[in-house]
């Protein structure tokens, strides 16, 4: 999106700004002649009185306007701020791919992308990132640029492609920095995301600020003492990075692409699970090794279940570790199982 314009145009808006500039023209108002000389070319040349009496209409203020604001013409700007708006609302990820390989639908299900005007809020289990984007409708497929303000992806930026029909959306964004994809699909080590998008809702969202000004305040977490850092054997040993051996999510298993890119970081009483670059989960931690299997709880610090808990059960044999934990808000699992319907999330991880 053009600098030029706010972050939230509107084409009326816009309309209004030309009635209203080519009236000032009328009443001899200096900066309106300077506003036609500086952004349309056939008053490049003229003087003010020769701009005044040119007969300048509202198709030329127009230009001039669109002009001003980044864009060659008025329709190029009409059609740039009419896909803008079409794209507000709130957004449930409906599938998810990275590197050739599908993530289990389990996964995404509880994410979301919250759009108003050019910034967003993308809400993942255990992950917030915002940013804003610009776009290029005059290509085909429509172009994308996401720059990331905060979240595990702040300072960077994903180009891609996108495609918005009704109230679906497609999006193929690189996120390596390798470049911008030509086409709608990932393969394996193509650094590549392909998203399908279904609006949930088209109303504006609330305090989606892209990380451009101050957010609400966050929600208090629950205060638990017991997710403070204590001595905890089990804990101490759980530390470091991990690599996925296999993981399981409501039944179904992980491809074996994404599977690879699987990362697990303990640090303290705090861990972040991560699967093609993107962390799925960050949370503290809470172990109690006096139960077979230990029991583990996480506080969600990010994402739509921000401050809510997620219980699970945990097992170190050597240097592979087995978790199975359960949806937020859901009972703890009896046993290190994942059939359909559960919602648990099994997994085995071994140290890097």
């Amino acid at each position: 999106m053009s600098p030029n314009l706010p972050s939230r145009p509107n084409l009326e808006h816009l309309r209004r700004q030309a009635k209203s500039l080519l009236a000032a023209l009328a009443q001899g108002d200096p900066e309106a002649a300077a506003t036609f000389r500086e952004h349309l070319p056939a008053a490049q040349r003229m003087s003010d009185a020769d701009i005044r009496s040119a007969g300048f209409r509202l198709a030329d203020a127009q230009a001039a306007i669109a002009r001003k604001s980044g864009f060659a013409a008025w329709p190029r700007l009409a059609r740039h701020v009419e896909q803008l708006r079409a794209l507000e609302g709130t957004w449930e990820i409906a599938t998810l791919e990275l590197d050739g390989a599908a993530m289990p639908p389990s996964m995404v299900s509880t994410s979301r992308v919250l759009i108003d005007g050019d910034r967003f809020r993308s809400e993942m289990p255990g992950s917030l990132y915002e940013g804003v984007f610009t776009i290029d409708v005059e290509t085909d497929p429509h172009r994308i640029d996401i720059d990331f303000a905060q979240g595990p992806e702040a300072g960077n930026r994903n180009m891609g492609v996108f495609r918005l029909e009704g109230d679906t959306m497609r999006l193929c964004l690189d996120t390596t920095g390798a470049g911008r994809p030509a086409d709608f699909r990932t393969s394996p080590g193509s650094g590549h995301a392909l998203e399908t998008l279904r609006r949930a809702s088209g109303a504006r969202p609330a305090a989606v600020t892209g990380a451009a000004a101050k957010s609400p305040p966050a929600p208090a977490l629950p205060d638990h003492a017991a997710f403070h850092p204590t001595d905890c054997p089990l804990l101490a040993s759980l530390q470091g990075e991990w690599i996925a051996l296999t993981v399981q999510s409501d039944g179904q298993a992980l491809p074996p692409h994404m599977l690879a890119t699987g990362r697990r970081t303990a640090r303290g009483n705090e861990v972040a699970v991560s699967f093609g670059g993107q962390v799925m989960i960050h949370a503290q931690v809470r172990l109690d090794a006096s139960h077979d299997p230990a029991h583990i709880d996480y506080l969600l610090l990010a994402g739509p279940h921000k401050g809510a808990i997620q219980m699970g059960i945990a097992r170190l044999e050597g240097d592979e570790a087995r978790f199975c934990m359960a949806a937020p808000g859901k009972p703890r699992p009896a046993s290190f199982e994942s059939p359909r319907g559960s919602g648990n999330t099994l997994s085995l991880w071994r140290r890097a």
